[in-house]
């Protein structure tokens, strides 16, 4: 799933103990199962008949097998009215930005008004290099006392090299911290992703009042310190 299609997606981060195997640098160009990364999910999708490959140094689903699997019937499932599908993206780069100037950093290294961001609020970016080239596509949200921010499963160590060396030339007060694999996340789309959804957050919270690119901090079935974004 791209960046791209965050418009009727609700992705909830769900937070799991920290790895200490030191997965940071495990490069998404392995080949061998014993060498990819499972997330969270993983029992789940095997339980689940999913078709494990090996996707930016993760063991992940390409499908699932079944009566009711295959890639057409996914697909006309996630769409239906009232059908709801879980994606596990949680090979995805989940980085958060620290520092009193991290917002005028991040406007060097990114497209957009990052300053201007109100509280809660997000816009999708790109990641550009010296020259104004691309580097990446990103998701940007001021999260109060942090930005968060996600990035592509594929190119993330790429892109947090970028910001090392970004960082090296910059006279502010600024610094990300990656969330490695301490934070899952995950998509939930289609029609009745709300629905879904809502099933599992505090009484009182309207799901259906959030705006598109707005996101918050919550208790989600019960687990503390998620982030929900629409």
């Amino acid at each position: 799933m791209s960046l791209c299609t965050l418009k009727s997606t609700v992705m909830p981060a769900f937070r799991r103990p920290q790895n200490s195997s030191g997965v940071f640098r495990r490069g998404f160009a392995a080949v061998s199962s014993e060498n990819l990364v499972k997330t969270a999910c993983y029992d789940l999708h095997q339980e689940l008949g999913g078709d494990m490959v090996p996707f930016a140094g993760y063991e992940l689903p390409v499908l699932y097998k079944g009566e009711n699997g295959g890639v057409m019937k996914e697909h006309l499932w996630c769409r239906s009215e009232g059908k709801a599908s879980l994606f596990d993206v949680s090979h995805m780069g989940q980085i958060r930005w620290h520092g009193k100037d991290r917002a005028s950093f991040l406007e060097k290294v990114v497209v957009g008004d990052i300053q201007g961001l109100a509280a809660g609020s997000g816009l999708l970016s790109l990641i550009t290099n010296e020259k104004g080239g691309i580097i990446d596509d990103t998701v940007i949200t001021n999260a109060g006392d942090y930005i968060y921010m996600v990035v592509n499963g594929a190119t993330k160590f790429g892109d947090m090299q970028h910001f090392e060396e970004q960082l090296a030339e910059f006279d502010g007060d600024a610094s990300f911290e990656y969330l490695e694999d301490s934070m899952q996340l995950l998509a939930i789309q289609g029609p009745g992703a709300s629905a879904a959804v809502a099933k599992l957050l505090p009484d009182g919270f309207d799901l259906t009042k959030m705006a598109f690119m707005t996101g918050t901090d919550t208790t989600l079935d019960g687990i503390a310190g998620c982030r929900i974004t629409r």
